[in-house]
């Protein structure tokens, strides 16, 4: 999975910095989210994956497909990644792409996993709580997930915040048969 991330950067910054020069960085998203939504169909996957067909009729396919969602420079882009076969790649260059953007706008997704729904006061001062001390301009998505018992589990890219009951019932149990 490093790899494919690897390989797929290069195109994730080309796209992003295209995109900011624009001024297109929603459009931009939503057009790579989009693709990676149809790249990433059951049956799309199955006809790109047919090795007789060449990369100017997958990359027609796929245009074809997502044709009012894709300016010039989108299908431009999609005939870069077919020509270098890298079509399949669209998943990843979509998630990097919005991690750019994120970052580039000083903002942070936060994932809220909780044992019971929170009234929406509390998930502001959540909210607010986490502003300060990412320094970022945090977005909150809330779920609920009553196998966790109680308390919370934060999810904000690569920092997760485990206070649930269930996390702390397994260190309990893992320090008694220590």
């Amino acid at each position: 999975m490093a790899e494919l991330n690897t390989i797929a950067r290069p195109y994730t910054k080309a796209a992003f910095d295209y995109a900011l020069n624009k001024g297109g960085l929603d459009q931009w998203s939503e057009m790579l989210a989009f693709t990676a939504l149809v790249v990433n169909d059951s049956d799309m996957k199955r006809v790109l994956g047919t090795p007789s067909l060449s990369a100017e009729q997958k990359a027609q396919l796929i245009i074809s497909v997502c044709e009012k969602n894709l300016d010039e420079a989108g299908q431009n882009f999609i005939h870069l990644l077919a020509e270098n076969g890298r079509l399949a790649l669209l998943p990843k260059i979509s998630v990097q792409f919005d991690q750019l953007k994120a970052d580039h706008e000083m903002s942070v997704d936060v994932d809220l996993t909780t044992a019971y729904e929170l009234d929406q006061q509390l998930v502001d001062k959540l909210a607010q709580a986490l502003r300060s001390k990412l320094g970022r301009e945090v977005k909150v998505t809330s779920r609920v997930d009553q196998s966790i018992l109680g308390g919370v589990i934060l999810r904000a890219n690569d920092l997760v915040i485990d206070g649930s009951v269930r996390a702390r019932l397994a260190k309990l149990a893992e320090a008694m048969n220590s």
